[in-house]
């Protein structure tokens, strides 16, 4: 449905008016978070900054709006549950039956109001996550509900999107299920105050009128979210069709001094997406190619980093697996520009993917690879450059001769799977005079993790006798963070998620990099220049 761009959106059209902003994702799952969930369930693991494993809505608000969120800015069910749970062991409701109301959802209404004091945000943005009439997120509902009693209709602002299909043999477009969720909205106690039509194309009039009729508001009130080339010109439609105004005018809230220099910074971007003069093709060899979601942060990156190239980056997702089942496809990666090879967990793929590094390191093809990327690589040049037979990771094979990839010492003790790896921002040191240095300009920089296997120390002095170079280090030294082999075109990887801290008009240096070296090469160039 795209409810995470229209609630980013419209915190950026807000930003447009100098509005300062935050945003919450509420997901009715009963996962504490989004941590032990496999990509395939419900997509990308985004990573905040405090360590906190979410739903990958918290990207699509950090990409758009710019701000560091934290764990708390994700609340699901099973967080309000433990809470309540916890609580009423220690005896803190007093001896009281605890229900759903109002226990359940005095707690949901604490936590949004916590992050709005901490926050001190002049607007709160509140995504509830899930479909109207779903079992699990009625309490959420219910909560909300509430809030608009409590804090009053000047100050509470509801939104609802709903699909408005176009049939293929008529090319009608159809609001009977948008009145139906309205309806059942309305059962539950909530009437919208703004529709936004999610359809292919912009919606007609008269389907407009008859969605403000039937959805008992102002004309004025409904907006459609149509299909666009680039999700970034969501918030210019929307705000072309009044959006924003109307939001500020419902809320009452004084027009500060417009922010030209963000609008236009926004236009330029998704004007530099819709018209790159180069185009490059990007393999990405992975184990959760079937759902694209599972690697949204690092595609945008990737356009992130394609507009500061001017460039298109085409992302075609190979399967791991189909270069263990007929080696010799291997061979079609030499018609790419660039070789990446994202994260992934376990053995599947594993052997798939050290293929794909392999052909990249042996065929001088710019490559990046991100955490079991950065692993792989590593196993890939002991096993094959440093003549370490059957050097492997011991998340893949425990009993290996070369454990060059080691559970990390504090993972040893861990039984518990949630919230337990290597988790949010940690300091690198990037020693001078590398690639990496060149791309951060820095010595001292932060990136966001999660995992719980590193390279082994014990082969950092072999592994560097034979030319790979760790441009970057934990602070203490025995983490290795960035690897690169400098006698190659571009060859590069990091242990960290460079992607997670992404943003339009400020790429992660590392995808900016690769992106860079596959336009050079591509152009004929010797080497890169960064």
């Amino acid at each position: 449905m795209g409810k995470g761009v229209v609630t980013s959106s419209v915190g950026k059209m807000l930003q447009f008016r100098g509005f300062t902003v935050t945003a919450i994702k509420i997901d009715p799952y009963v996962n504490v978070d989004a941590g032990t969930m496999n990509p395939y369930v419900h997509g990308e693991i985004f990573v905040t900054e405090d360590g906190g494993e979410t739903d990958l809505d918290l990207g699509w608000y950090e990409r758009f709006l710019d701000i560091n969120l934290s764990k708390e800015n994700n609340i699901t069910t099973g967080q309000i549950y433990q809470t309540v749970i916890e609580r009423e062991r220690k005896g803190d409701y007093l001896g009281k039956c605890v229900q759903i109301i109002p226990h359940i959802t005095d707690e949901i209404k604490r936590r949004i109001r916590m992050v709005a004091e901490k926050s001190k945000a002049d607007v709160v943005l509140t995504e509830c996550g899930g479909t109207v009439g779903d079992i699990e997120g009625l309490p959420f509902l219910e909560a909300i509900r509430q809030m608009r009693l409590e804090e009053g209709y000047e100050n509470t602002l509801y939104i609802h999107v709903a699909l408005v299909p176009i049939l293929d043999v008529t090319s009608e477009m159809k609001t009977k299920p948008l009145q139906h969720s309205v309806n059942e909205l309305r059962r539950i106690g909530i009437q919208p105050d703004i529709i936004v039509s999610r359809c292919p194309k912009m919606i007609t009039k008269e389907a407009l009128e008859k969605i403000a009729l039937f959805g008992t508001i102002p004309k004025e009130a409904v907006f459609c979210s149509y299909n666009v080339s680039t999700v970034y010109e969501v918030p210019l439609i929307l705000d072309e069709q009044g959006m924003g105004d109307f939001i500020c005018k419902r809320l009452g809230l004084t027009l500060k001094q417009i922010n030209v220099s963000e609008i236009e910074r926004w236009k330029n971007f998704v004007n530099t997406l819709k018209n790159c003069k180069y185009t490059i093709r990007v393999a990405l060899v992975g184990k959760y190619t079937g759902l694209v979601d599972s690697y949204v942060s690092m595609n945008e990156a990737f356009k992130h980093a394609g507009a500061a190239c001017n460039t298109r980056v085409i992302i075609d997702y190979i399967e791991a697996e189909m270069f263990e089942e007929n080696p010799e496809k291997v061979a079609m990666l030499k018609d790419y520009d660039g070789i990446f090879v994202p994260y992934g967990f376990g053995q599947r793929g594993a052997i798939g993917k050290m293929m794909a590094i392999q052909f990249a390191r042996e065929n001088g093809i710019p490559f990046l690879g991100i955490c079991f990327g950065f692993q792989l690589a590593v196993i890939d040049f002991a096993r094959n450059v440093c003549g370490l037979k059957d050097a492997n990771s011991t998340e893949i094979d425990e009993k290996t001769p070369h454990p060059v990839i080691d559970l990390m010492p504090e993972q040893q003790q861990v039984t518990y799977k949630g919230a337990t790896m290597r988790l949010g921002a940690h300091k690198i040191i990037i020693k001078k005079g590398t690639i990496a240095h060149k791309l951060y300009n820095a010595t001292e920089v932060y990136e966001r993790h999660r995992h719980r296997y590193e390279v082994n120390p014990e082969y950092t002095e072999i592994l560097e006798k034979h030319g790979l170079v760790f441009s970057g280090r934990s602070p203490d030294g025995r983490r290795m963070e960035i690897l690169e082999l400098p006698d190659k075109f571009f060859f590069l990887a990091s242990q960290f998620h460079g992607e997670f801290k992404s943003r339009p008009g400020r790429p992660s240096p590392i995808y900016y990099g690769f992106v860079k070296a596959c336009l050079d090469r591509k152009l004929g160039k010797p080497k890169p220049e960064f």
